[in-house]
């Protein structure tokens, strides 16, 4: 037990109770949802494990100080007596990500420097040389949060957010969030217990996490480094056996997984991000006219997609999204479909009742997460009440 310490994973509005699910599962202990993250208790390993299986996880923190301050000069104070030497070298790089919400302290970018400042002022003193700032790949990554006068030093165990899973090269105009994908695939209740659908795929995120899920893939697996490997105590064989692990834990998948796109770009988009994410055996894709489609047996079939919100194309929202609900209610019988979007007017024109609907934000646009129900047996839709 003594091995155990808290971490902070941090995650998307709307997802703290998926990703505490998640956290349990895994196996994590004393499990905290707060606002935009969840807190947990694990060792070493877990962190590893943490990292690599999170689907709504943007970053894992390891919190190591905090304190209360009342000016820059006692942030500077704290800082600078802390032994950051046990963690870094005079040769080694760092980056600081700092957030603020206080009256005292606004400016998240200057807590940042006054914090750099007070660690390479130590080294300084300590060494006669001082370590430099690498923004993108340094060796020691340090999230500090301040919230009215406490202050919180964590240190980053993730560095690039975990959203970034490696399988991307390319992407749409308006590309969804790796872990906005995976937490509404959770959230609308996606284990890979039937045929899945994405009638407007773009560049293929959905799908890919769909099939990860279903597969039980961890989804960082393609990953090409994470924050702890620079770390003094990273321990490779640890890592390694984790890694074995949950690999063993991957499972068979017996139905289909399916994408349309009526652009061609998006097609091969998609074609190159899934055989980037070696799932070619599990996803398929074609250009299709979702519009012009219609399911193609009676099994059960899940549906989740992102359409177009009219925020970056032209088009007649209100017509739009009408035909999406003639095209569920008059071909999808036997369907849960599911759909996010930030266009709350059009909504009225899908012509169904939804029977579920989360708030999520995608990137800055506040954002519905609707679910609606067309039950087999009947070309009109029965509404749930």
């Amino acid at each position: 037990m003594q091995n155990n310490f808290k971490m902070i994973a941090k995650t998307m509005f709307g997802f703290e109770p998926v990703l505490a699910k998640e956290l349990l599962k895994l196996g994590a202990m004393d499990v905290k949802e707060g606002t935009r993250n969840v807190s947990f208790v694990g060792d070493t390993g877990f962190m590893y494990k943490a990292n690599l299986c999170l689907r709504t996880a943007i970053k894992i923190l390891k919190p190591y100080r905090s304190f209360k301050i009342f000016s820059e000069e006692d942030l500077y104070k704290e800082i600078y007596n802390l032994p950051w030497e046990d963690f870094m070298d005079v040769d080694d790089t760092l980056a600081i990500d700092a957030t603020v919400h206080s009256e005292t302290f606004t400016h998240s970018k200057y807590i940042s420097l006054k914090t750099k400042d007070a660690i390479v002022d130590r080294f300084r003193d300590k060494f006669g040389r001082r370590p430099s700032v690498d923004l993108d790949f340094p060796t020691l990554r340090i999230n500090i949060h301040i919230e009215k006068n406490y202050c919180n030093v964590s240190f980053d165990s993730s560095g690039q957010s975990l959203h970034k899973r490696g399988y991307k090269s390319a992407t749409n105009i308006a590309p969804i969030n790796e872990v906005l994908a995976a937490g509404m695939l959770l959230l609308s209740g996606w284990e890979g217990q039937s045929d899945f659908l994405d009638p407007m795929c773009g560049s293929g995120t959905i799908l890919i996490e769909a099939a990860m899920i279903a597969c039980n893939i961890p989804p960082n697996l393609n990953r090409k480094e994470f924050a702890f490997e620079r770390w003094k105590d990273w321990d490779e064989d640890l890592f390694e056996k984790i890694e074995a692990s949950v690999l063993k834990k991957i499972k068979e998948f017996h139905f289909t997984i399916k994408g349309y796109d009526t652009s061609p770009s998006a097609v091969h988009k998609t074609i190159d991000n899934v055989e980037n994410a070696n799932l070619s055996e599990f996803i398929k894709v074609q250009r299709q006219d979702f519009f012009a489609s219609e399911k193609e047996n009676e099994r059960h079939l899940h549906i989740v997609f992102n359409p177009p919100y009219g925020e970056r194309l032209e088009i007649d929202m209100p017509k739009f999204y009408k035909e999406i609900g003639d095209t569920l209610k008059q071909a999808y019988p036997g369907t849960d479909a599911w759909f996010i979007t930030s266009n709350l007017e059009s909504i009225k024109h899908v012509g169904l009742r939804p029977s579920k609907r989360y708030k999520l934000f995608n990137g800055a646009l506040e954002s519905k997460f609707l679910k609606y129900q067309i039950y087999a047996g009947s070309k009109k839709a029965k509404y749930q009440e």
